[in-house]
């Protein structure tokens, strides 16, 4: 990871995969503290300040998406090892059926306007929910990468979705797609 003009903090990057990295060998903190629960989830959600000669975001950002794989693979084989196969598969399927409500409602209506302003382009948003419903009604090839990695245009409320809600919500996605890759 490469100094450039403007990019993620070089040492909050620099704090976060040492810690990551210690979590992920032996559950501890780099001070040797008990990491806790650290996890695939808090690899999602790091966030970074933008800095002058700070880190290149693409390069962190697929680092961090490698990262967030490793622990889900983790994760799975522990679960496994506890619970068993069927255990697994069942969990899954239980998170991919709670999203599947949304799914099924018309274009244009799956998430609440934002309040004020703008938000993301409806149309662009039920696109890949649509991509989505064909992956578990079909199995049309989809991958968490792609969902990660999607982006909306912005558009005013009227002919949008508030942001946050359907960055939570394909959170979740992410995390059943990367259950079963």
């Amino acid at each position: 990871m490469a100094p450039t003009q403007r990019g993620y903090d070089p040492q909050q990057v620099e704090e976060f995969f040492a810690h990551a990295r210690a979590a992920y060998e032996n559950g501890t903190t780099p001070s040797g503290d008990d990491a806790g629960d650290f996890g695939a989830a808090d690899v999602r959600s790091a966030a970074f300040d933008l800095v002058r000669r700070g880190y290149r975001a693409a390069s962190v950002d697929a680092a961090l998406d490698r990262l967030e794989a490793a622990f889900v693979a983790a994760e799975r084989t522990d679960f496994i090892a506890e619970q068993g196969q069927r255990a697994w598969m069942d969990a899954v399927v239980d998170r991919a059926t709670s999203l599947y409500d949304r799914l099924k409602r018309p274009e244009g209506k799956r998430f609440a306007p934002p309040e004020r302003g703008r938000g993301y382009d409806a149309a662009q948003v039920d696109a890949l929910l649509n991509r989505l419903v064909a992956y578990f009604d079909d199995g049309t090839p989809i991958t968490a990468a792609e969902v990660r990695t999607a982006s909306f245009a912005s558009a005013p409320r009227a002919r949008a979705y508030a942001e946050g809600t359907v960055d939570a919500y394909l959170d979740r996605v992410v995390d059943v797609l990367l259950a079963v890759e």
